[in-house]
């Protein structure tokens, strides 16, 4: 409301006292904390002296882009670090597939910290869905930090995808311009997960009411994470898993194909050796795998100037991915062997050639671009756990 009154040329704006923090991060317009109508008409007839709430936007943005949370955290996991960091460098989906106490969950709640620093812009419109949802209070008037929303698996669609009587933002939105991380996917109602589909395509969602009908945007990596098997050791080779071959298959059918071709990379996820629990060798932290990613993200801000809102990788239509996607004669030959011998659909196609070019982004070491080569495919290729895996 705030951002509304500067734009039509108002030059102070009346809000309750719980609200002024928040309303006083918009510059150029006053803006006055009020406990009731009466103290805001003895001031209007100069009876009472109010002083408009300061907030400075710049100092605040810069002193509250802190985490809680570390990688330097995580006790080995080297190869889903790596597939983390290349999903985040190119704004890709994630499902994570490992036994109970592997640390999906600890890995996924610091995928925020590695993600580029949110500009002011994004943060701007992110708080803007935060305070229609009534998320903000005195302790977070302006959200400075990349959202991590982790809804429970009994969430209803309307939850997820916003709505009730009066259009309100769900889970989707308010995690725009950050992580939505769903533990435990396939527990989640089937219908829950199909109208994710096209959100998570288009970057935005609608919902029509009596009311009225109101977009909201949904700009987020998606994060899941699931057991192999309803008991969760399936294949592993320390304990047994108690689940039958139909038990197992029915499981993992819970998924849909269309929303497991939306999401890139599907990484295995082993249960964390001794030696690596108890080591004493320190761990790579974010801040180094964010100054990385950082470096990719800014080759395809350049790569995709021009190219309206394709912001990462994930996002290529396929006019970009013909362009930026080209391969060699070997790079093709090693996913046409990976289409035939896996049964890939187109979409699964595409998923790789975007994964491709994010490793590759991730290897240039100065300006420009270079050319997806034939061990950027296979590690990409390799990040199709679902695809490479027989699940029956």
């Amino acid at each position: 409301m705030a951002i509304e009154a500067r734009r039509r040329g108002k030059r102070a704006l009346f809000v309750p006292e719980a609200n002024a923090r928040e309303a006083a991060m918009v510059d150029s317009i006053d803006i006055y904390g009020v406990q009731n109508l009466r103290q805001t008409f003895g001031f209007l007839r100069g009876e009472i002296a109010l002083l408009p709430t300061r907030g400075d936007l710049s100092v605040f943005f810069a002193t509250h882009q802190n985490y809680d949370v570390d990688f330097s955290d995580v006790k080995g996991q080297g190869h889903v670090k790596r597939a983390i960091e290349v999903a985040v460098a190119g704004g890709h989906n994630v499902l994570m597939i490992g036994p109970p106490g592997s640390g999906k969950s600890m890995l996924s709640k610091r995928i925020p910290t590695i993600i580029p620093p949110m500009s002011i812009e994004e943060a701007i419109e992110t708080t803007k869905i935060h305070s229609v949802a009534g998320l903000l209070d005195d302790g977070q008037s302006f959200v400075a930090t990349r959202p991590f929303r982790s809804p429970h698996h009994t969430i209803s669609d309307v939850g997820l995808l916003g709505g009730s009587a009066t259009p309100a933002p769900g889970e989707v939105s308010l995690a725009h311009n950050g992580v939505l991380f769903l533990d435990e996917l396939p527990e989640f109602k089937r219908s829950a997960l199909e109208v994710m589909r096209q959100p998570i395509e288009d970057g935005r969602v609608t919902i029509s009411r009596a009311a009225g009908s109101i977009t909201f945007p949904c700009e987020f990596m998606l994060v899941a994470a699931m057991n192999p098997c309803p008991c969760g050791f399936f294949g592993d080779l320390k304990r047994e898993c108690r689940c039958g071959p139909t038990q197992v298959q029915r499981y993992r059918q819970r998924i849909s194909g269309p929303l497991l071709d939306r999401i890139d990379l599907h990484i295995e996820v082993p249960a964390v050796e001794y030696r690596d629990v108890s080591s004493e060798r320190a761990e790579e932290g974010s801040a180094a795998i964010r100054e990385r990613v950082s470096h990719a993200r800014k080759i395809q801000h350049e790569r995709f100037k021009n190219d309206g809102k394709i912001t990462c990788n994930a996002r290529m239509a396929t006019r970009q991915l013909k362009q930026h996607g080209k391969l060699g004669a070997d790079s093709q030959e090693l996913i046409r062997l990976a289409m035939t011998d896996l049964n890939l659909s187109a979409r699964a196609y595409d998923r790789i050639l975007k994964v491709a070019r994010t490793i590759a982004d991730l290897d240039t070491r100065s300006g420009g671009e270079i050319e997806i080569a034939p061990e950027h495919v296979s590690e990409a290729i390799q990040y199709r756990t679902f695809d490479r895996t027989l699940w029956v």
